[in-house]
């Protein structure tokens, strides 16, 4: 990756255009040739962009260019759409080049695998004298996250999620009415589980007869954060 930090205007031109007067800016162009310019704020979202496939070609300036300051004509453009990004760079304070390497991709904590999981080693929070009958119980329709029995031995079929919404207590309702049918299981209730749960899937939910259960994914995990919070 090669930052450069300069004092440059851009004109981008295509589909549409657009033009960023002089002013200072961070320049980031990645190893797939994509180029992005930044400014000193609004987070992770650049001004404009030129994303790959793309070249980048490095002109010098002609003469009335040089007489306005310009030393530099940057030209990205794209190998599909042919639009232009061009970057006319007048002054450069900062440019260096960095290796980083492969990355490895970002891993996410608290996807609904997890959770499962962890519920299924937590399964008391389900309700005392619960106790696991299986993770992903196949169905004709798809697996159920966790099958589990209460404490009067009844099935529980539990749908988890990250944040539990109309759509989840669609596809819960479903299982529990296929799963009905079955007299070795029957009667099947209904656990619907979430990190969160929206005000109209829980309406849904207790309307259906199907009980929500709110998951703390630190607290699953053993994690007591009491110390660094602030209130």
């Amino acid at each position: 990756m090669r930052l450069v930090i300069a004092n440059c205007s851009v004109d981008y031109a295509g589909r549409l255009s657009a033009h960023l007067p002089l002013a200072n800016r961070l320049l980031m162009i990645k190893a797939d040739g994509s180029l992005l310019v930044h400014s000193d704020g609004g987070s992770y979202k650049p001004l404009n962009w030129m994303s790959s496939p793309c070249t980048l070609s490095v002109q010098g300036p002609d003469a009335d260019q040089a007489a306005a300051g310009i030393t530099a004509l940057w030209t990205v453009t794209h190998s599909k759409t042919a639009d232009e990004l061009v970057v006319s760079i007048y002054d450069v304070q900062h440019d260096s080049a960095h290796e980083l390497g492969i990355d490895p991709g970002l891993i996410k904590e608290g996807v609904e695998a997890h959770l499962q999981k962890l519920l299924a080693e937590h399964i008391h929070l389900l309700g005392d004298g619960h106790t696991l009958v299986r993770r992903e119980y196949m169905t004709a329709i798809g697996p159920v996250d966790i099958l589990a029995q209460d404490a009067g031995g009844h099935s529980v079929a539990v749908e988890l999620k990250r944040r539990g919404d109309i759509d989840g207590v669609e596809q819960l309702t479903r299982y529990l009415e296929l799963m009905n049918r079955d007299p070795h299981l029957a009667p099947v209730t209904g656990v619907f589980a979430a990190q969160e749960i929206k005000p109209q899937a829980r309406r849904l939910a207790e309307d259906r007869g199907i009980r929500c259960l709110l998951l703390d994914y630190d607290a699953m995990r053993g994690i007591d954060d009491t110390k660094t919070r602030l209130f």
